[in-house]
C-alpha cells in the first residue's frame, strides 16, 4: 500500500494555507510565509506538500519497523479527529489534557495505566467486580476510572514509548514536544503562523485551527500508518490482501473554515492537475 496521495486542490478546500491575523505572527515561521491577505498570513503550500509526504514517509517508516505513533492534540477542535483517526490505523493518542511526564515519566504513567485496567475489569460486566459495593463506593469508582480513562485511555494498550510523535498545535502542545525532545523521540508538528519550529523534526506548515484541515493531516498520516502496516506485514510474508482498504482521498469541504470568516475567500486557480497557477499576492 503506498503512500496517500493528495491535491493541491484538497489543501486549499482545507484551508491548509490560512495562518494568524499578522500582528499574531512568530517570525520564527517567516520562510513558511508566501504572503499576506487582509491582515491573515497566508501559507507557502509549494513549501507544505513536500514537508508534509516527508512527514508521511517519516511515520510509515517508522510504523514498518513495528514502531508505535502517539497522536497528540488536545485542543477543542482536535480532540474527536485526533481519537478517530488513531483508533482508526491502529495507534495511540492524547486527546485531552497532557499530563507532565507522560514520556519522561513513563515508569509512574506506567502504573497508572495499570490501575485504569484494573478498574476496568472491576467495572465490567461480565466480571461484576461491584457485587457488595455500595452506591457511594461504586460512584467513587466510576469517577476515578471516569478520570484515568479521559487522560490515558488512548495510551493504555500503548505498552511504551512511541518512536514517533505527531503534534497538532505544538504552541498547545509544548510540553509534549519538549519531553519528545529530551527522550530523542522524532517529532511531526503542524505549524501555523503564530508556532515555533524549534524542536520539531518533521515540520508541516499549515493551519492547526480549522476543523478541516486537522482532518486533512489526520487522513494522510493515519494512511501513512497503515502503509507502514502493510509494508511490515509484506516483509514478514503474511497476505494482506484482505486489509487494503486505503483511506479515500476526498475530503469533506462543506461548512466554514474557522479562520476564513470575515475574510474573502483567496482566490485561486486550480488545474486539472491540482497545482495553483494563478500569481499569488506577494510577501508581506
Amino acid at each position: 500500500m503506498a503512500l496517500p496521495t493528495f491535491t493541491m486542490r484538497q489543501m486549499l478546500e482545507s484551508g491548509v494555507h490560512f495562518g494568524h491575523v499578522t500582528r499574531r505572527w512568530n517570525p520564527k515561521m517567516e520562510q513558511y510565509i508566501f504572503g499576506t491577505r487582509q491582515g491573515i498570513h497566508i501559507l507557502d503550500l509549494q513549501q507544505t506538500v513536500p514537508m508534509l509526504y516527508r512527514a508521511m514517509q517519516a511515520v510509515s517508516d517508522a510504523v514498518a519497523g513495528g514502531g508505535r505513533v502517539l497522536w497528540v492534540g488536545t485542543k477543542r477542535q482536535a480532540s474527536i479527529p485526533i481519537a478517530e483517526a488513531a483508533k482508526r490505523c491502529g495507534q495511540y493518542y492524547v486527546n485531552h489534557r497532557w499530563l507532565g511526564g507522560m514520556m519522561t515519566n513513563w515508569k509512574t504513567i506506567s502504573n497508572s495505566i495499570r490501575r485504569l485496567k484494573s478498574l476496568e475489569e472491576q467495572l465490567s460486566e461480565e466480571n461484576d467486580g461491584t457485587v457488595g459495593l455500595t452506591k457511594k463506593e461504586l460512584l467513587k469508582l466510576t469517577r476515578e476510572y471516569d478520570k484515568l480513562d479521559r487522560s490515558l485511555g488512548g495510551i493504555k494498550d500503548m505498552g511504551g514509548l512511541p518512536d514517533i510523535v505527531f503534534v497538532l498545535d505544538t504552541n498547545k502542545e509544548s510540553i509534549a514536544v519538549a519531553e519528545a525532545n529530551k527522550l530523542g523521540i522524532p517529532v511531526i508538528g503542524v505549524l501555523d503562523s503564530n508556532s515555533s519550529p524549534i524542536g520539531v523534526d518533521y515540520p508541516i506548515p499549515g493551519n492547526d485551527d480549522s476543523t478541516r484541515s486537522i482532518t486533512f493531516y489526520c487522513d494522510m498520516i493515519a494512511g501513512s500508518v497503515l502503509s507502514g502496516i502493510q509494508t511490515e506485514m509484506s516483509t514478514s510474508g503474511i497476505d494482506i490482501g484482505e486489509l487494503d482498504n486505503p483511506l479515500s482521498e476526498e475530503l469533506p469541504v462543506d461548512g466554514v473554515d474557522d479562520k476564513a470568516v470575515n475574510i474573502e475567500k483567496v482566490e485561486e486557480k486550480v488545474d486539472n492537475s491540482g497545482k495553483n497557477t494563478e500569481n499569488a499576492p506577494s510577501k508581506a
